[in-house]
């Protein structure tokens, strides 16, 4: 029966166009180059945004905390994994983006998940936009409170929702839950305007800033800084700009005191190594150095220039022949030119449309050396598979226009045969 069901899904997901597949490789220089197969492709999938995975003193970092501390923590933090550096992350954190506490997971995943699981309760209400992460929809969805999705990014469509909280009992709360910038997506949520709705029901609100912590904002301190609001619950992740993986959950006195108390995914797991905390800590440093800055004025104007160059393409294809003289025997072809979503975050999602033409131009990219990965349904909307371009520091001028040229090709082969 297991095996039955089993292979009717994974029948299923290859019908669809949507198996996914693991591809093992060798990185040479995971911010811009990887190796796959024994080839060498130029990497535009990385979330390494400030290219600090390779850094020396990341490097040193994680050479001088293994020597002095190991490779493990060797239990929960609850028994002996609460490590010297592990504390003082957690303490560097909150003094630098204005909590009274940090609280350490393994994970984004998990610091989402945990936080959701143990704040709601039967009588409360989530009010999640409805592209939020997986992480974050989920933990939602298996949550005893009800859940509501409010229209990307779409403040009425959120009141709309906060007005039914008069109807809660006195026992009841509201959590409004949104990302700073959409992983799928790459723009910024209106976190001004999210905020000051949220405050005037008396809701929570938490904000996953995967992708906006050391990105924007004074010294890197992420999108809630860009916009000048305090979330309730702040996740940041360190799987991004810091070049590394785990998260953390910034929050108030009272809130880590709780979390510490009943938090299983903080009780029951192992603590990150110490030698992880030791490369973070560097990251930290580093996010808010000058070097920092000079890394994020240089991930903006890659970021600038990649879309110019992108968008003067796809003007000049969209007004080939193909496009504007197709007769009546071709009027019955469904074929979508692509388009870059409006976005000015490393995420630069160009929309392909048709599932499988997303993994056909994507396989065509890898014959001209170029790694980009293709997105599909469910994890983005139907109709709406696409490329999703990960612009870094790391990346030159030189790789960029590679980029764009073999996106050129790729469009232009693939509307042929479409054509």
């Amino acid at each position: 029966m297991w095996n039955r069901r089993i292979q009717i899904a994974l029948n299923e997901q290859k019908a669809k166009d949507r198996y996914r597949q693991r591809q093992r490789c060798v990185t040479q220089d995971c911010t811009h180059s990887i190796r796959v197969d024994h080839q060498v492709y130029m990497n535009f999938s990385s979330n390494d945004y400030l290219g600090l995975a390779h850094h020396p003193k990341m490097i040193e970092a994680a050479e001088l905390g293994a020597k002095r501390f190991g490779v493990g923590s060797g239990g929960s933090p609850h028994v002996t994994g609460y490590s010297e550096p592990l504390a003082m992350l957690e303490e560097r954190l909150a003094n630098w983006l204005g909590y009274d506490a940090a609280i350490v997971y393994p994970s984004g995943f998990t610091a989402n998940q945990a936080a959701i699981k143990l704040l709601i309760a039967r009588s409360d209400v989530m009010i999640a936009d409805r592209l939020s992460h997986a992480s974050l929809l989920e933990a939602a969805m298996f949550s005893p409170g009800r859940l509501y999705r409010f229209k990307h990014n779409d403040i009425a469509s959120l009141e709309s929702y906060l007005e039914k909280g008069s109807e809660l009992s006195e026992e009841s709360g509201q959590l409004v839950i949104t990302e700073g910038i959409f992983s799928m997506d790459g723009d910024h949520a209106p976190l001004d305007q999210i905020a000051k709705v949220t405050q005037k029901a008396e809701a929570l609100l938490m904000v996953d800033d995967a992708h906006g912590i050391g990105i924007c904002g004074e010294q890197g301190r992420g999108s809630c800084d860009h916009y000048g609001i305090k979330p309730d619950i702040l996740v940041v992740t360190f799987g991004k700009a810091f070049g590394c993986s785990g998260a953390a959950l910034l929050l108030s006195k009272e809130f880590a005191q709780y979390f510490v108390q009943f938090s299983k995914p903080l009780i029951y797991s192992t603590a990150i190594p110490p030698m992880q905390a030791a490369i973070l800590l560097q990251a930290m440093e580093i996010i808010q150095s000058q070097e920092g800055d000079i890394r994020r004025q240089t991930l903006a104007r890659n970021i600038a220039y990649f879309r110019a160059e992108m968008t003067k393409v796809l003007t000049t294809l969209s007004q080939k022949p193909q496009m504007n003289n197709m007769d009546e025997s071709l009027s019955n072809i469904s074929y979508q030119l692509p388009y870059l979503l409006e976005s000015h975050s490393p995420i630069q999602p160009l929309v392909i449309g048709e599932d499988q033409a997303a993994l056909d131009i994507s396989a065509n990219l890898r014959t001209k050396g170029i790694w980009v990965s293709a997105i599909r349904p469910p994890t983005v909307p139907p109709k709406t598979a696409r490329l999703r371009m990960t612009i870094t520091a790391d990346h030159t001028v030189e790789m960029i226009v590679a980029l764009v040229a073999a996106l050129e090709s790729a469009i232009l082969e693939n509307m042929d045969q479409a054509l």
